[in-house]
This record gives C-alpha cells, structure tokens and sequence, in this order.
C-alpha cells in the first residue's frame, strides 16, 4: 500500500476539522446560516450546505427504506428532475481531497546496472597514452641502437640468397612449392575469405578465451601456419633458395 507524504496527511487532517465545523454550523436553524456565512465565520455558501443537509436526509431515508418499490420510486423521481444524488462521505460530508502523489512513491524504478563506459573520454585517453608510449620508446631506442642497414647495393651483383623481407618470406617460401597463381592467389585469398567469414560463424560473444574455442583454434591455426613458413624462408634457405640446415651449412639470413 501507497504511504502518504507526511504534508499531505496535515492538509486532509485540517481540511476534515473545517467540514466538521461547517457540518455542526450547517445543523443550525436553516435562517442562521445566510447570516453566518455573510459574517464571514464559515467560507462554504449557504446552498452548498443546504444541498449537503438535504442529501444526507435523503441517505437517511434510503437506507431505512425497505421495499424495493420505496427504492425505485425514489430513482425515478430523482432521475425526472434531472439531477444526480450527491456523493455522501463518511459523517454526511460531501467535500473530496484531492491529492497528487509523485510517481516516486508509487512506482518503484531501479536503474540496471551497465558494464559499459563511453568510448570518450575512457577508451580515448587510454590508446593515446599507449600511442604516446611507443612513440617515446621508439624514438630513444632509435637514439641509441643504429638501423641493420646494409652497404649501397651493386646492381652489377645479386646476393645469393635473395630474400624477401620477413613479412613477405611466407609468401616467397610457397612459390617454392606451388605454381606463383596458387601460391600467390589461391592460398591467400582463401585464407582472408575465411578470416572474414569468422565472425559471422562464430556469434559468441563471451569476452573468455574458454569460451571461444573455434575463433582461438582458428587464429591458431592461421598464425602457425605462416609463422612456420616464415621461420623456414629465414633460417633453412641457404644459396639458391635450397634447403639447408642452419647448424651445419651457416645461417643466410640478416636482420
């Protein structure tokens, strides 16, 4: 059940004490009450008590009523002269309280707690940091550490073995073994249609590493794969992009 604010109870409880007053003056001589209310001592008008008098006598008689014929002569003489009985409240008195309650203290709303922040200022802050940390390690490490850089090329000369980069070395260690449009189209173009057909298999949207099986063993999958490409275009590729073995016939690979 609804409690009501502490003020309104005061309002209801002062407003009960003036109908009392009224009810008591409106039990007086019907010829006092003209007089009463033009000297000011009761704020309700005279008609207004005459129609609360005659309503609560018609209660009155209502209710000792008991033939049901009494009863319906009553509304039908009422309802001829075109008026509606007055609502009688407890005592006789007609006056209603009405009263605006905030939806507060009805309705009992919680907000549901969210595990989300906004991208700004929380996210933000965070990746320029990181940036402004890379860009600082990056710029002191290049201080004090020279570049692997190699003497000016001799384009009367080729070096045996020549390599690719190491980023592209994967890429240079299938062309050993397929024909340049399966190697340098096929294999890749499969791989990148299936990376991105992933998220679209994998709808799991758990945050846990247990939790997403297929998307860890995939992105497993792929990056064994071309690290070990990767790691056999280094190290075991020696003169002639043959096969050799790095503890026997050196290591033909530069940083």
């Amino acid at each position: 059940m609804t409690e009501i604010p502490e003020h309104l109870r005061k309002r209801a409880a002062e407003a009960r004490q003036k109908a009392e007053g009224s009810g008591a003056e409106a039990a007086a001589p019907a010829g006092d009450a003209p007089a009463a209310a033009s000297a000011g001592e009761s704020k309700i008008p005279a008609h207004l008590l005459e129609r609360s008098k005659s309503a609560k006598q018609r209660g009155d008689e209502a209710s000792s009523a008991v033939a049901p014929a009494a009863a319906a002569a009553v509304a039908t003489a009422t309802a001829g002269a075109g008026t509606l009985p007055a609502m009688s409240g407890p005592g006789g008195h007609t006056q209603r309280l009405l009263t605006v309650v905030k939806s507060g203290s009805i309705q009992d709303i919680k907000m549901k707690p969210q595990d989300k922040v906004h991208t700004w200022p929380h996210l933000i802050v965070v990746e320029f940091g990181a940036a402004l940390f890379c860009t600082a390690f990056l710029t002191i490490f290049s201080i004090f550490v020279n570049a692997p850089l190699l003497s000016l090329a001799n384009v009367n000369q080729t070096p045996n073995p020549s390599k690719a980069p190491w980023y592209f070395l994967g890429l240079q260690e299938l062309l050993t073994m397929f024909h340049p449009m399966v190697a340098g189209v096929t294999i890749p173009g499969i791989g990148l249609i299936i990376l991105t057909m992933a998220p679209y298999i994998d709808k799991n949207a758990s945050n846990k590493p247990e939790n997403r099986k297929f998307a860890v063993s995939l992105f497993t999958v792929f990056m064994m794969f071309w690290a070990v490409l990767v790691m056999i275009g280094s190290f075991f590729r020696g003169p002639g992009f043959n096969f050799v073995f790095p503890w026997a016939d050196g290591m033909f690979f530069e940083l």
